[in-house]
């Protein structure tokens, strides 16, 4: 095969990679046209629209676009992969490995769950103001039909939720085509305006941002709460890093999306121009009757796509903070037998599809969700700032200068774009507020929790090296068969073995004792790690990156290779089930201990967590007080 060869068979890729990435990553993004630049320019509407407003936001849009999403996001933070994959609990855990100092680790923690938890409370207003913007122009092409836009709204999300639990692998495939028509479209209707009025394009000029904020003082303030809008998505871009590498994402924003994006802003600028009557509605009102009723379909069907990367994505950072020891086992389904990160979880798609449906039903309208809209947003881009300055700071040797001067000043954009929505929290912003502190208790809660059981069990665990010592002089009987003993540490003596050898006073002549690491990287590198320690005791060591999901019967399959003789069906899992009860003297606050042992009951059972045979299973329980 010639060079010349190998390059063509290399570029349908490269165009596919580039097309899923439209698909997967752009979607929320892509679709805030639909509401952000209505949401700034309609707090004017009291009075008589000029080029100061419409130049001025766009000016604001614009470096928005420019400084957060292209310098902060595609140049920088991307750089800052953990082993190839992003998104806030990946840049937390590699944030964690650089730092030394204990109170900047528990620093780094936080900094990573408030980030995450905010992005949950994004997870549920997207949906709920992307259906409802794009199915609002149905009020533009047929104004009859007002009363059916909320209904129809409901059964859009319900029917999306509903066919979660398939899995996307097919539906996906359509999502980079839909999503290229899309920006193609809302980037050909904001030219044809442009054409009109072109000197809207003095608006890349920083100085109409700065002459809106010198004219209007505080009300620019909460301008800028609305203007944010046109920057939600952002943090996709950081997270999806890991399914298809920074280089398509970044080729895909530079050279399409953006110029895309901005064009439809500044079209519909000129719109406003032209007929400032368009303001209740410039995206539809732009673009000319004929197509009026197509793209509402399109917009529909981009929102649904920008949707589902949402509540995919909220799978996924779920998944992670099981893996990381920030919330209990939930259950795991796997939609798709190729492709490891298509998972559903049905406790979060229903908790995902509760929030949608209050929010949509509470709100109504896209313009009164916009007041809720925001405040989670921004918050993640802080608590990115942050980590990403450590990173930069401690792994690319940045100077403390350097680090605290770029940083401190993409610190200092994103604390303004969050005070000025805090201002919002009345209006609807303590909607994602009140959800991700919620969620911050939750995790805190069950990480202490957690904690303090592992230290209660170490303390009153046997060391491993002394059992194994006095096991021989023991006596003990050894009988036939396999047993699988599950510990949390290696080094000691599982709880269940010691109560299967008090009760039932037998070993069986071959032992596994098998201990699952989480670390702190997307994929572990070496999955198992086998040590003979005695005579037919074997330890396993087996080795899981957050972003994988463990499968303890798959993984024991490659025993044989490694030596030791292991028959599947001849194998009997040993576990112990802990019951938590209140402790005469709490190590935890009453509400931290009623929250944790909620939590604890309603925890996956770890059979079905590590996926195994429930026929195969010996569980002996104890009780541990907390």
């Amino acid at each position: 095969m010639t060079a010349a060869d190998a390059t063509e068979t290399a570029r349908p890729a490269r165009w596919g990679a580039l097309l899923a990435v439209l698909g997967v990553v752009y979607g929320d993004i892509g679709t805030s046209p639909l509401y952000a630049f209505k949401s700034s320019l309609i707090l004017f509407r009291d009075i008589r629209i000029s080029d100061v407003e419409i130049l001025g936001i766009l000016s604001l849009i614009f470096w928005s676009l420019v400084l957060i999403v292209t310098v902060k996001y595609v140049t920088l933070v991307m750089r800052a992969d953990n082993r190839g994959e992003g998104g806030i609990l990946a840049l937390m855990a590699l944030a964690q490995r650089v730092c030394t100092k204990p109170a900047t680790r528990a620093a780094v923690a936080l900094a990573g769950i408030a980030g995450a938890c905010l992005f949950f409370g994004d997870g549920v207003i997207t949906p709920a103001i992307s259906v409802l913007s794009a199915l609002e122009g149905i009020e533009v092409s047929a104004p009859g039909f007002r009363d059916f836009i909320l209904p129809i709204a409901v059964v859009v999300i319900v029917v999306l939720f509903a066919v979660q639990s398939r899995g996307t692998e097919r539906v996906g495939r359509l999502f980079g085509p839909v999503m290229l028509v899309w920006f193609a479209s809302i980037g050909l209707l904001g030219l044809r305006q442009i054409v009109v009025h072109p000197y809207v394009l003095l608006a890349m000029s920083p100085w109409y941002a700065l002459q809106l904020v010198l004219v209007y003082k505080g009300m620019a303030f909460f301008v800028l709460g609305a203007v944010v809008l046109c920057v939600t998505g952002a943090e996709a871009l950081y997270a999806d890093m890991g399914h298809f590498g920074p280089h398509p994402i970044r080729l895909s924003w530079s050279w399409f999306v953006l110029p895309c994006l901005v064009l439809n802003y500044f079209g519909q600028g000129a719109a406003v121009v032209t007929d400032p009557a368009v303001l209740h509605n410039p995206f539809y009102l732009m673009a000319p009757a004929w197509f009026r009723v197509p793209l509402v379909v399109l917009a529909t069907m981009a929102t649904v796509i920008a949707s589902q990367s949402l509540i995919t994505g909220a799978y996924s950072m779920t998944r992670q903070c099981m893996q990381l020891g920030l919330l209990p086992r939930l259950t795991v389904r796997h939609t798709s037998p190729t492709e490891r990160g298509q998972i559903y979880l049905p406790q979060i798609n229903f908790l995902l599809a509760l929030g949608v449906l209050l929010l949509v039903l509470a709100f109504k309208t896209s313009d009164a969700l916009a007041s809720a809209y925001g405040i989670a947003v921004t918050g993640t881009f802080l608590c990115t700032t942050f980590l990403a300055a450590i990173v930069f700071r401690r792994q690319f040797h940045w100077s403390r200068p350097l680090a605290i001067g770029v940083f401190g000043l993409f610190f200092l954009v994103d604390l303004v774009f969050f005070s000025a929505n805090t201002v919002k929290v009345v209006e609807g912003g303590w909607v994602p507020l009140a959800l991700g502190i919620g969620l911050m208790l939750l995790m805190t809660s069950w990480k202490r929790g957690r904690d303090l059981l592992l230290a209660r069990w170490v303390a009153d665990s046997l060391p491993l090296a002394p059992f194994l010592a006095r096991l021989p002089q023991s006596r003990t009987l050894r009988v036939p068969g396999t047993a699988i003993f599950l510990t949390g540490n290696p080094d000691y003596v599982p709880t269940s073995l010691l109560h299967n050898l008090k009760h039932n006073k037998v070993l069986h002549e071959r032992v596994i004792l098998v201990t699952v690491q989480n670390l702190d990287v997307p994929e572990a590198h070496t999955r198992m790690k086998v040590e003979e320690l005695a005579p037919g005791i074997t330890r396993v060591i087996l080795r899981y990156g957050f972003m994988e999901s463990p499968n303890i019967p798959r993984a024991l399959e490659d025993l044989p290779a490694q030596g030791v003789a292991f028959d599947p069906m001849q194998a009997s899992y040993f576990l112990g089930r802990e019951v938590m009860v209140a402790a005469q003297v709490p190590k935890l606050p009453l509400w931290r201990r009623w929250l944790f042992l909620m939590l604890a009951r309603n925890s996956v059972p770890a059979t079905e967590f590590f996926r195994i045979p429930s026929d195969r299973v010996v569980e002996l329980g104890v009780r541990v007080a907390i």
